[in-house]
């Protein structure tokens, strides 16, 4: 099946991880560790890790410094970040230093078990509050990336609009596929297209910059 590493100081809490691996993946290998360093060390020595669920405040981490070295040491090995902290900005360049993913640790278990699925998938999951439009209240921050402009928008066929809508509520392509009545191969080809039409790098980006689009203005043109 799959093997997993567990990064967490709390044994606690690993062992409630652990349990929800075990239940979700049955017959999978999980290794845990309490530090950074030793987090390292596991991944030299097992480069066949498929995902390792990482702490952000463990000994040695020094927050998202510790994701950075991670990554720079083993890249090819999907990283998702396990934390109390629910700022956004944080969990925003969590996904920009290349984490796959990020739960909060008040997340049910099942919406963690779907987070892990989708990211074992090959896809990346962010907190549905993250994903949501922004509260009306919010302001924009400076430098902060505006949204797509119509031209944009525009260039964009109905079923592509219709998979970008999907796509900011967070669903996997095998979801859009089931929703929209179409081959998940054909979801899998409108979101590259989407993304050159959009001139972005990856589907966060997409999912980030649309959710604050009114996607009726455009599905009903």
């Amino acid at each position: 099946m799959y093997t997993f590493l567990i990064a967490d100081d709390h044994p606690l809490f690993r062992e409630a991880m652990h349990n929800v691996v075990a239940d979700a993946f049955a017959g999978s290998q999980i290794l845990e560790t309490a530090d950074l360093e030793a987090t390292l060390a596991l991944t030299r020595e097992h480069d066949d890790l498929d995902l390792i669920l990482l702490d952000l405040n463990m000994p040695g981490m020094h927050g998202l410094g510790g994701l950075i070295t991670l990554r720079n040491e083993a890249p090819t090995i999907p990283v998702v970040i396990v934390s109390a902290e629910q700022d956004k900005q944080i969990v925003l360049q969590a996904i920009t230093y290349g984490a796959a993913g990020f739960i909060t640790k008040s997340s049910p278990r099942a919406q963690m078990t779907d987070a892990i699925d989708r990211v074992l998938k090959g896809n990346v999951y962010l907190p549905p509050d993250i994903i949501r439009t922004r509260s009306h209240t919010e302001r924009r921050q400076p430098g902060e990336s505006n949204v797509f402009n119509a031209e944009l928008l525009q260039a964009l066929t109905r079923k592509q609009l219709q998979v970008l809508e999907r796509m900011t509520k967070g669903e996997s392509n095998k979801q859009i596929a089931w929703h929209l009545t179409i081959a998940e191969t054909t979801v899998k080809a409108h979101v590259s297209a989407i993304l050159r039409k959009l001139n972005v790098h990856n589907r966060v980006q997409a999912i980030l910059s649309a959710g604050e689009i009114d996607f009726s203005t455009y599905l009903h043109r």
